[in-house]
């Protein structure tokens, strides 16, 4: 999975994503899972391995010596979280990002310079059966829907209603 993230694209070929795990029953586990919210633990405990998806703000680009901001580092690492996730299922296994957690915290935690956006973290696993989830979470567990096409592509100017 994290060989697919690391072919993934990006300005410049500069890679900024970065990721740092913790696998089910490793000294580490109990330190990530204490970074994700209440209700995230509560299903993400059982996950095989907790990620934390990174990504660095600045770059140096090709023949140049002083680094830049890189304007698309959250755009790159997404493209990185997406070939990440589809590797995933492509192996019968199942990623869910999640936003709930205390970033600050898991700088710290982590030892992450000030120079990485923490953007997202990452539980992956087997999706086991929806009985095993609390009560609260069952009734979650249906397919979600998406907005039709209309309400997110436009031709020529922005023409969404909000």
């Amino acid at each position: 999975m994290f060989e697919a993230a690391r072919w993934a694209p990006s300005a410049y070929n500069s890679q900024p994503w970065r990721f740092i795990y913790a696998k089910n029953g490793s000294e580490n586990r109990p330190r990530f899972l204490d970074l994700l919210s209440e209700y995230n633990r509560s299903w993400a405990q059982s996950a095989s391995a907790l990620v934390i998806l990174l990504s660095k703000k600045s770059f140096v680009p090709p023949g140049k010596s002083d680094p830049r901001p890189a304007t698309t580092h959250a755009f790159d690492a997404g493209a990185a979280w997406a070939s990440l996730a589809l590797q995933a299922t492509h192996l019968g296994w199942h990623a869910h990002a999640i936003g709930g957690y205390d970033k600050e915290r898991a700088r710290a935690a982590l030892g992450v310079p000030e120079e990485y956006q923490l953007d997202a973290a990452i539980a992956v696993g087997r999706q086991a059966d929806k009985s095993t989830l609390p009560e609260a979470l069952r009734e979650r567990e249906t397919p979600n829907s998406r907005r039709p096409l209309a309400e997110l592509v436009a031709e020529g100017r922005f023409a969404f209603a909000e």
